[in-house]
């Protein structure tokens, strides 16, 4: 009864109060998702020629490169035609951030995203708010997949201590109608594991959502202490890769089937698995997505185009992982294009020495972007007491960032951690195309060693 008032009545009043059209969006978007393949490859030839066009009459960085390369807007026919721009990297942002940045939308209100990224290479996007909107409701779309539904509660397992952040409104908006409940995976530990246990039996979720070695971390706690206490509808992993051996606890664990999302911060959405579980749509409602094969693998490099953001648009974004592609249509009816797998990221917890976990996902986000001039970060647990940071230095590097990092190694490892700090020039990427920034052969063996 209160999943049903809190999405058929709070969740529209709420969105009306913020002028938000996410709900409206959503339908849409439901509608949308049996259409057939030509219909869906229709609609993203036209967004991508009225992004390409907005980013050409308004955006100084597209408008001088591409008038450089003798590009013109009106030499795209189709979302194929794409492929003679050039691609745009990492490095192309924080080199012209600003300059990447709408006209149109200089002095509007816009969100504001820093993230460290796939590769630990700290960035700043510039999101407009229907595009915000539009975001979210592809999100809803694609966790609904899992047999969630908008309005039951729902478990995160995610990092920053989201929980305790924002004024006294947010956090009851947080418990009461986002009915949010967290485990900050920033620290962990079993009396912690317990008490996110014990919270959820008494409040079921809707949805349990979080990074793939938290969720196998806490299922192998719950399935050796109080199994069969949990049962969500629906269970939603992301950030990372999840592995085969993880997939399999969790769903022993909580007796759901795992859906596999995969997206960035800088653009959201990107794939999704459907309740079929055999390989990821694309959210091609809201990307377009290009692979760069590797003539030497059946995997390539992934290129998104933002089909939404305006405020910053990112055309052929290479966003640095590598996935394998696919021809497959699924048997579920859904029209949208296919990958097989994201092979791109991968992270690992770090074991502190007095027993606590914590994520390397949400350990990027400190030392990737709190560390003045860190322009890669790679974080290596040698043992159980030393940590090697590898990190290339950026304009702005120097003292200053040595006390920071000093006082964050020791505000979040604990007194008896050591550290050693390797400048590098560059931080490889390893044989497949992907870049871990969090190494921890100490906690890995800590965890598969939780389910035997």
């Amino acid at each position: 009864m209160l999943s049903a008032l809190n999405r058929y009545l709070a969740q529209p009043l709420w969105a009306r109060r913020d002028s938000s059209p996410h709900l409206r969006y959503l339908k849409l978007l439901e509608r949308r998702q049996f259409d057939a393949p030509e219909r869906v490859e229709e609609r993203q030839s036209a967004a991508v020629r009225e992004i390409v066009r907005h980013a050409w009459e308004t955006v100084p960085y597209y408008r001088e490169r591409w008038a450089s390369l003798g590009l013109h807007p009106e030499a795209l026919r189709s979302s194929a035609d794409l492929r003679a721009f050039p691609i745009l990297t990492k490095s192309n942002i924080r080199e012209h951030g600003d300059r990447l940045r709408s006209d149109l939308y200089r002095n509007s209100k816009v969100a504001r995203k820093t993230t460290s990224g796939s590769t630990g290479v700290p960035l700043t996007i510039f999101v407009d708010p229907d595009a915000l909107a539009w975001k979210r409701a592809c999100t809803i779309r694609s966790d609904q997949w899992s047999g969630w539904r908008l309005g039951q509660r729902v478990a995160r397992l995610w990092g920053h201590g989201v929980a305790d952040r924002g004024n006294w409104k947010a956090k009851l908006r947080r418990l009461f109608f986002d009915r949010e409940s967290y485990l900050n995976t920033l620290d962990i530990d079993r009396a912690r594991l317990k008490s996110f246990a014990d919270h959820l039996k008494y409040n079921p979720p809707g949805l349990m959502f979080g990074h793939a070695h938290s969720l196998y971390l806490f299922a192998s706690y719950v399935r050796a202490a109080c199994p069969g206490s949990i049962r969500p509808d629906g269970i939603v992993s992301s950030a990372m890769i999840l592995h085969d051996w993880q997939r399999t606890v969790i769903e022993e664990a909580f007796g759901t089937p795992v859906t596999n999302r995969y997206g960035c911060e800088e653009v959201s959405l990107i794939a999704s698995e459907c309740e079929e579980h055999r390989g990821l749509h694309m959210n091609a409602d809201g990307v377009y997505c290009e692979i760069v094969p590797d003539s030497r693998t059946n995997a390539g490099r992934l290129l998104v185009t933002d089909l939404r953001n305006r405020a910053m648009p990112l055309i052929r974004y290479e966003v640095g992982d590598v996935v394998v592609p696919s021809n497959r249509v699924c048997s579920c009816g859904r029209g949208m294009p296919m990958v097989e797998s994201v092979l791109g990221r991968d992270a690992d917890y770090v074991l502190t020495p007095e027993g606590s976990l914590i994520s390397g996902i949400s350990l990027t986000d400190h030392f990737a972007t709190e560390i003045r001039g860190a322009a890669q970060v790679q974080i290596v647990q040698e043992n159980l007491t030393l940590l090697r940071l590898r990190m290339v230095a950026g304009e702005g590097f120097g003292s200053d960032s040595h006390r920071e990092i000093e006082s964050l190694v020791r505000s979040t490892f604990g007194p008896r951690m050591k550290y050693e700090l390797e400048m590098v020039e560059a931080i490889p990427q390893e044989p497949s195309g992907k870049y871990r920034f969090c190494i921890s052969p100490v906690a890995t063996a800590y965890m598969k060693s939780l389910a035997p």
